[in-house]
């Protein structure tokens, strides 16, 4: 079963770009339908648009403990089940995606999680006048260290290389 929230255009974009990423989510509706049922796992395929990308969940009843399996440790299994969703629908369109996927909640859990460290650090930059460096997170993560930091009207950087690639919180 899959539900599609679609009442108005992401800030900003337009009735095209709207249909585009209603597009990439039925794509990877059906590629992630697909790999449940070869998984023999239950769940529902739930899409959106979410700024300017789809994004796609899937949900389970009230045990996910099965859907846990395609979340993995640290969410290693949900960011290479993204990559492989991306790569389907860029097979699909011949367009690269941005698609975010989420699985039991997972991703939902982490950026609520993500969000009070962004904003625990800004915190603590402003109290001690002094940078604030995090530890290494993957880009998702940092994006939402980064957004947190903003709304508490600082601002943030990323140095080092990935993996090891941080957020550091910079004093007003």
């Amino acid at each position: 079963m899959s539900d599609v929230n679609t009442s108005t255009a992401p800030d900003g974009g337009s009735a095209a770009t709207l249909s585009r990423l209603e597009q990439e989510g039925e794509i990877a509706a059906d590629y992630l339908e697909g790999l449940l049922d070869i998984a023999d796992l239950d769940g529902d395929i739930d899409m959106d648009v979410e700024g300017e990308r789809a994004s796609v969940s899937i949900v389970g009843d009230t045990s996910s403990r099965d859907l846990n399996k395609l979340v993995g440790r640290d969410g290693e299994v949900l960011e290479a089940l993204q990559e492989l969703t991306r790569l389907a629908v860029h097979r699909e369109t011949g367009e690269r995606s941005r698609l975010m996927l989420d699985i039991a909640g997972f991703r939902a859990r982490k950026r609520a999680e993500l969000a009070k460290l962004g904003a625990e650090a800004a915190a603590e930059a402003k109290e001690t006048g002094q940078p604030v460096k995090l530890d290494p997170m993957t880009p998702f993560e940092r994006k939402v260290v980064h957004d947190a930091v903003a709304a508490a009207g600082l601002s943030s950087e990323s140095e080092g290389e990935e993996p090891q690639r941080r957020v550091v919180v910079l004093p007003a």
